[in-house]
């Protein structure tokens, strides 16, 4: 078992918290890192992208000038891409970017997340998270506490709006659940701090 410091919301250390190896404690598998990061932006592109070829662009249904005699290249139609205001060679259509990963994939992948944010140290546990009132000074004060000052990504356990609207005006912090976080966020940033429920809610899924 890998063992690291449990802090409570005062920003002090309440003990230690251990931490299965399965799902904290293997060497990250970068390869399915990288597949799983490319899977999900490419998942997020909308695919909308849309040029006119030269059938779609208006005009240029009559030759431009005779075929000979002018001493100027023969032309039959002014919306031929090499014309100003012609149409697009091979430009983009609508498409879709999804890819898949196998399900064995996609779990390694958290893992080898869970476990790097593990091994460089960005992970800090609290043993709750609970607020009277929506009040981002609170949350503030808890994150500052923490010395947390740049990206945060804070995984709750379950839905609390009190701690999730008292987070959201807050710069550079990001709120997610056990079942809705995903690698990319993950990795991207700077900490990652959970409760003691999130921490055991994952190694149940993850196990």
């Amino acid at each position: 078992m890998i063992k690291i410091d449990l802090y409570n919301m005062n920003g002090d250390r309440n003990g230690e918290i251990e931490l299965a190896e399965s799902v904290f404690g293997i060497e990250p598998n970068l390869d399915v890192l990288h597949r799983a990061i490319v899977m999900q932006l490419a998942n997020k592109r909308q695919g909308t992208h849309k040029t006119k070829d030269r059938s779609e662009v208006r005009g240029g249904g009559r030759k431009p000038y005779r075929q000979k005699g002018t001493g100027r290249a023969r032309h039959g139609s002014s919306r031929s891409p090499i014309w100003v205001g012609g149409g697009v060679t091979f430009g983009p259509v609508p498409r879709s970017y999804r890819t898949k990963l196998p399900k064995k994939m996609r779990r390694l992948a958290m893992r080898s997340a869970l476990s790097a944010c593990v091994q460089g140290e960005k992970l800090k546990v609290l043993d709750d998270l609970r607020f009277d009132e929506v009040k981002t000074k609170n949350m503030v004060n808890v994150l500052n506490k923490l010395n947390l000052t740049s990206s945060v990504l804070l995984i709750l356990p379950e839905k609390d709006k009190t701690v999730e609207l008292s987070a959201r005006n807050i710069p550079g912090v990001t709120v997610e659940y056990v079942n809705t976080i995903n690698v990319y966020d993950l990795m991207k940033n700077n900490n990652v701090l959970m409760t003691e429920g999130s921490v055991r809610k994952l190694e149940e899924v993850h196990a």
